[in-house]
């Protein structure tokens, strides 16, 4: 018999994995390549707009693919809410909440973050690498310090050192 809980946990972090995984991918491959995500990233203020457009590329696909396999997942929770908050904060915090409003509110990064915090939270389910290693870093308080410390303050570290937007009067 088919236990929900587990096959609910593995298609959220499968699906939200995968697909943290491939806006990475894009980051590095897509488009403009890292050097048009570098030049998206200079354009929003941050300094090191090189070093940072790899950082979140390989945050995205490391997270999203340890996510996917359940492996270490507060600290995969933890990148995918650290990513979420830097484009918060960046970018979409000026749009208002819905993501179809011009330049994308921030529903859509609100949900992930919180999808992120929930997993560390209540774990992987059996169905993952955490369970068959018998790696039990999940849950409330451990996974929850983890995926904040982490993921919130990781963002916030890398906004102090690195976010310098434009003010409006010298638009």
């Amino acid at each position: 018999m088919i236990n929900g809980l587990n096959l609910g946990l593995l298609i959220i972090r499968v699906v939200v994995g995968l697909t943290l995984a491939t806006h990475g991918l894009n980051k590095i491959f897509g488009g403009g390549k890292i050097a048009g995500t570098t030049g998206w990233f200079a354009s929003m203020g941050m300094k090191m707009p090189k070093a940072n457009a790899w950082l979140a590329a390989l945050t995205e696909i490391g997270s999203g693919v340890f996510l996917a396999l359940g492996f270490l997942t507060p600290l995969a929770a933890a990148g995918l809410v650290a990513i979420m908050v830097v484009a918060l904060i960046t970018t979409h915090r000026k749009n208002g909440w819905f993501i179809f409003n011009p330049g994308g509110g921030i529903e859509y990064v609100v949900v992930l973050a919180a999808v992120g915090i929930g997993l560390a939270c209540a774990g992987p389910g059996e169905w993952s690498i955490d369970h068959a290693a018998e790696i039990q870093w999940c849950g409330v308080p451990k996974g929850l310090i983890i995926v904040l410390a982490a993921g919130v303050g990781g963002a916030l570290l890398q906004l102090a050192a690195f976010w310098r937007p434009k003010s409006v009067a010298s638009n």
